[in-house]
């Protein structure tokens, strides 16, 4: 949760449930009960911010591909570029990307257009083997694309595309709500309210962890907040606020204003009790941290327990692996959900540090580990609790990285390659199209109608059919995701869903 708790900061997040077409949209379809959303369902997104390099995440392998990748990567004293399939680790190797060994080839149940083959980074073992368990699929090439874009069009400035396309903050934005930077409602949360008549506390419905999303944020629906360890406590008597008892009161005091001080202090303390109130019922709730099977028997903190912690893929040494530990609260919130009367829930994750412009080898193996590792717990902590068929886990961020490197890293790019884990995902299959890299034609170009200038992929799958595939599984109808969805309506029928989830 953020430590932030002053007026303007409230105030802030007052306004982002303010009237709005999004909010008109959501109060006519909350009005009408659907049999869809019978039963627990939840979404997690996990974000990785700084835009993941794809190119080095999932590989195609044929012969064309492969060429022009290590052409575009192989140079330098320690190049971006990683080993080809069975290439066998060298622990001393100066260079770190032999020191992991070849890609992790993957076999789908579907074969490839043409016998085509692809991999993943060495360090993604676990991916790899929840690939082949048909728990995870990868959906390839997926970007801010807001109607079907070709390379020609591209070259000739048709279409549309997103406003400043390689901006960290936009993109991010993008992502999250389908609009530049200062968006304040998400489709996430609107999702979540969509599903808001089987939810006895809509407060609860869609929630951050470790800091507010704009992805969980929608105008009427409050997103809530907690840490890695669980709800921040606000309201309990005796209890103090960051480490204030003074703070406390004044928040409190917040929350007993009413609207005769003026509409936005008045909308402030209906949103201050919100949050109290909320506070107060997930912490009555929520199971202890050692309760369940999210937890390693008698561990009293998260840095102390094994199945949080990831082995460092270059130094071997084991530490505590934060989305490990984001993953853990979802999982506990998750467990209180009878007793909340939760019937659809989503929950935004997120893991830092994505933007590798310098030294990206050691940072990339590094993240891909932590991710890597915190899919799996979050699976099999699942599978135990004996709800990983209700719960769709998938990837964000804020756009792929540049095919060429700068030396010893990466730089701005677009389209990328996703996961989407779940008892309910149709998994061990590639969804979309796998690019295929061309040879360098010079100033930045590239022989390929997947790339655009610096080697970039072209994305051939917009953000919203991904989010629609998602948010028809979640129980939204075809008319619903076409209303909170706009960009949806500008792709062909056949687009506007993938076959990852029924």
């Amino acid at each position: 949760m953020s430590t932030s708790l002053s007026r303007r900061a409230w105030l802030r997040q007052a306004a982002l449930y303010t009237a709005s077409p999004m909010a008109l949209n959501l109060l006519a379809m909350q009005q009408a009960a659907a049999a869809s959303t019978s039963g627990y369902k939840a979404l997690v997104c996990v974000f990785l911010f700084g835009g993941n390099d794809a190119c080095n995440t999932v590989l195609p392998l044929d012969a064309a591909s492969w060429a022009a990748y290590e052409a575009a990567r192989g140079g330098g004293s320690d190049p971006v570029a990683l080993a080809a399939p069975g290439t066998p680790a060298r622990p001393g190797a100066s260079s770190v990307n032999a020191r992991l060994g070849g890609v992790l080839p993957l076999e789908p149940v579907t074969a490839l257009p043409g016998g085509r083959q692809m991999a993943l980074h060495p360090v993604l073992g676990t991916v790899r083997d929840l690939f082949a368990a048909r728990r995870l699929a990868v959906v390839s090439n997926v970007g801010a694309l807001s109607q079907p874009l070709t390379k020609a069009d591209w070259t000739a400035g048709r279409g549309s595309r997103p406003g400043r396309l390689f901006s960290h903050n936009d993109q991010q934005a993008y992502w999250q709500s389908f609009g530049n930077e200062g968006s304040t409602q998400g489709w996430g949360g609107a999702f979540a309210a969509r599903a808001g008549a089987s939810n006895t506390h809509p407060g609860l419905a869609a929630i951050g962890v470790n800091g507010s999303a704009v992805w969980t944020s929608v105008a009427g629906l409050p997103g809530g907040q907690i840490a890695g360890t669980g709800p921040v406590r606000l309201g309990g008597a005796g209890e103090t606020l960051l480490g204030s008892a003074a703070t406390r009161q004044a928040l409190l005091a917040v929350a007993s204003r009413q609207r005769g001080n003026g509409v936005l202090e008045g909308d402030l303390a209906a949103l201050t009790q919100r949050s109290v109130n909320s506070e107060a019922l997930l912490s009555a709730a929520l199971p202890g941290l050692a309760a369940g099977p999210w937890s390693s028997a008698g561990a009293k903190t998260q840095a102390a327990d094994p199945l949080l912690q990831c082995t460092d893929p270059l130094s071997g040494t084991a530490a505590f692996n934060p989305l490990a530990g984001q993953l853990q609260a979802v999982a506990r919130v998750i467990a209180a959900r009878s007793a909340l009367g939760m019937g659809r829930q989503v929950f935004f994750v997120s893991l830092s540090g994505w933007d590798t412009h310098d030294d990206q080898p050691s940072r990339h193996a590094r993240l891909l580990a932590q991710l890597s590792h915190g899919l799996g717990y979050f699976d099999r902590t699942l599978a135990q609790m004996g709800v990983d068929q209700s719960v769709t886990t998938f990837t964000a961020s804020d756009f792929g990285r540049s095919f060429v490197s700068n030396g010893d890293g990466t730089d701005h790019g677009w389209g990328g390659h996703h996961f989407v884990m779940g008892g309910a995902v149709r998994g061990g299959e590639l969804y979309g199209s796998l690019p295929t890299y061309g040879p360098a034609l010079g100033n930045g170009e590239f022989d390929s109608t997947d790339q655009i200038q610096r080697g970039a992929l072209l994305p051939s799958t917009g953000l919203a059919s991904y989010a629609a595939t998602l948010g028809r599984w979640f129980g939204l109808s075809d008319s619903e995701l076409l209303a909170l969805l706009p960009a949806l309506g500008n792709w062909p029928t056949t687009a506007r869903r993938l076959a990852f989830l029924g």
